[in-house]
């Protein structure tokens, strides 16, 4: 470990919090000579100070163990390329509009790669207003369910949570045509498809 490099990390947190080197020790219950000492890379935090010292400076702790940042490119507002991500651990839907660093309970979180929609998972749209109705004729039991739906268009994303043993239908804005519908299955994953391939009951239904 370069504890310069980890030290001008966390003097650059630390900036960008807008905090002491006070301020920051009280917080950790040490004395601001500790933090001044890793600022100038005469040393590294102990092991036990990590996870306080990531929460404190709202850091990532993986970057700060490497003492660098490898900044992303900038996100061009393309949401049709946004990246889902399903933590293991709690169950927590996470959303990214490009490639980013996401971690939940502890864990690095990978992106899920979609796949089309399977036969088990086809869904059926009512056109509704301007509103989209759909049906899956899937198990919604508590160890196979379908966890979320979302419709992605290339400037905006709608997200809807399901639950097991609810009927898995959902309301969705039609704000356009177009746009991606993507199912997540507990058991096999997200699923995508685009609107327009997706069977409609009826073409519109009137109130």
């Amino acid at each position: 470990m370069d504890c310069a490099k980890v030290g001008r990390l966390i003097m650059q947190f630390r900036k960008e919090k807008g905090m002491t080197q006070q301020q920051v020790a009280d917080l950790l219950r040490i004395s601001n000579k500790t933090v001044s000492k890793w600022e100038r890379g005469l040393g590294c935090p102990d092991v036990s100070l990590w996870d306080d010292l990531s929460t404190v400076l709202g850091a990532d702790i993986l970057k700060l163990l490497q003492g660098e940042l490898s900044p992303n490119r900038p996100d061009v507002g393309k949401l049709e390329k946004t990246l889902f991500y399903v933590c293991p651990t709690c169950g927590n839907i996470l959303v990214s509009t490009g490639t980013a660093s996401i971690s939940c309970c502890g864990r690095k979180l990978k992106p899920l790669i979609p796949v089309s929609c399977s036969e088990e998972h086809k869904a059926v749209l009512r056109e509704i207003d301007l509103e989209y109705y759909v049906t899956v004729n899937h198990d919604m039991r508590k160890d196979h369910y379908i966890s979320f739906a979302a419709l992605v268009y290339h400037d905006r994303i709608y997200l809807n949570r399901l639950y097991p043993e609810q009927n898995p239908e959902f309301r969705l804005p039609m704000v356009r045509k177009g746009g991606y519908l993507y199912l997540y299955c507990t058991q096999h994953g997200l699923q995508k498809c685009p609107i327009a391939q997706i069977s409609r009951e009826h073409e519109r239904i009137a109130d």
